[in-house]
């Protein structure tokens, strides 16, 4: 995996600076081309900074494994880039074959035969940044400050287990309440208002405990018990959306918001296709 090392001309003169870049821009090249052949699935996505720093540490140490501080941060780069393990290990791989080969042709990646030690940098980079997005993934829809759509299928999936220690259809016990916005007529700020004044009459309305969530950019829905309150408290969420509403003009010339009551299905995967089709309603 030795590579010849570029070392400082002491003019650091034009044709030196010049051979040293287009042997960088050929090293960059043939590691993009490996690294396509052997998976990379966007290849607009590929090239980042971070590329280019490695590249050149390699360039100038002679040796990859000279390089682990750059390619610990491209790692870490390819983490943040949303690029899976799986992927940004084969983009090593592609880089070790590249120059182990030597020549122009083709080269396959593998995985298995790159050193261990730049495999262990590399992937413990990219878990610290993978990590970190883990813990820190928000759970709330930043508009309308409602849980998201992933929460309510979190909170579907204990009301199924609780139906099935019971031995009884999870429909019996729970109903869904949605609330969908035609927001088609208008667009901008008003948009945004409706969705938030719905949020809070959601909020206001089922404030005892009752799960709510925003399921995409016009419908919210509400999981609340099967019981006598229902029909109440579906009044008193029409009352308050059109007691907010209406004190805009843009969004009161759309019509009243839908509240409907869906009936849970069989099962929590069925329910999970529920959510996704309210979405896009």
């Amino acid at each position: 995996m030795d590579v010849p090392a570029t070392r400082p001309d002491s003019g650091d003169s034009t044709p030196a600076q010049a051979e040293r870049d287009a042997s960088l821009r050929t090293l960059r090249a043939r590691w993009r081309t490996a690294s396509l052949a052997a998976g990379w699935r966007f290849p607009s996505d590929w090239a980042l900074p971070e590329v280019d720093a490695v590249c050149a540490a390699v360039m100038a140490k002679g040796r990859v494994e000279a390089a682990e501080t750059a390619l610990a941060g491209l790692a870490r780069a390819r983490a943040a880039a949303g690029a899976g393990l799986a992927e940004t290990l084969a983009d090593l791989a592609a880089l070790h074959a590249v120059l182990g080969h030597g020549g122009d042709g083709f080269v396959a990646p593998d995985v298995d035969a790159t050193p261990a030690r730049l495999l262990r940098t590399t992937a413990l980079a990219w878990a610290d940044v993978a990590t970190d997005q883990l813990v820190h993934t928000e759970v709330t829809d930043p508009l309308t400050g409602l849980p998201s759509a992933a929460y309510l299928r979190t909170r579907l999936a204990e009301v199924y287990r609780a139906a099935g220690a019971h031995e009884r259809p999870a429909a019996e016990d729970h109903v869904l309440l949605v609330v969908s916005l035609d927001l088609s007529g208008i667009a901008g700020f008003a948009r945004l208002t409706g969705m938030i004044l719905v949020a809070d009459a959601l909020r206001e309305v089922f404030d005892s405990g009752q799960s709510v969530a925003s399921l995409g950019p016009s419908v919210v829905a509400a999981l609340v018990p099967k019981d006598e309150r229902v029909a109440s408290r579906g009044v008193a969420l029409r009352r308050a959306l059109h007691e907010r509403l209406s004190v805009d003009a843009q969004l009161a010339d759309i019509g009243r918001p839908r509240v409907s009551a869906v009936r849970l299905p069989a099962t929590h995967e069925l329910a999970c296709d529920l959510l996704a089709h309210l979405a896009r309603a």
